[in-house]
This record gives C-alpha cells, structure tokens and sequence, in this order.
C-alpha cells in the first residue's frame, strides 16, 4: 500500500487499475472517482495503470472500486 500524508488532514493512496489506454479513460476514472465524499484531488495515468487520489481521511476500497467501475475499468487494488 502506498499511503502518505501530504499536508495535515489528507492522505494520498495510490490504486492499480487496469483497462485504461488513454486520455479519455484518465478522464473517465478521474470523474467517477472525484464524486467520492471526502476526495480532494485524482491523477490518473493510463500508462503505468494507476490512480493517484487525495483524500480527506482514507476511503472505502470497496467505493473506489464502484467508481472505477461505473466507468468501465477494474480496480486492481492498491498499488
């Protein structure tokens, strides 16, 4: 699990997620995962197949996984 804080009061964790080949799948994962209560920032990056997400406090594994879903990919787990 890769989890840090980067200022107080947010916690970074990246996700693998597989699927993504482009811009637009970027853009897709992002805006679902963005809809989560409580996350401040999302990077996606469909060349290495992982999601960067800034979060207020950590965040249900199982409404990540709902969101990458909902737009069409898998999450894999934490990277």
């Amino acid at each position: 699990m890769t989890a840090h804080t980067d200022t107080p009061g947010s916690l970074t964790t990246v996700y693998k997620v597989s699927g993504m080949s482009c811009g637009h799948c970027e853009g897709s994962v992002s805006a679902e995962i963005s809809g989560i209560p409580g996350v401040t920032s999302v990077q996606a990056v469909a060349a290495a197949g992982e999601v960067t997400v800034v979060s207020a406090a950590p965040l249900d594994e199982e409404a990540v996984r709902a969101a990458v879903d909902e737009a069409g990919y898998e999450l894999v787990g934490k990277a």
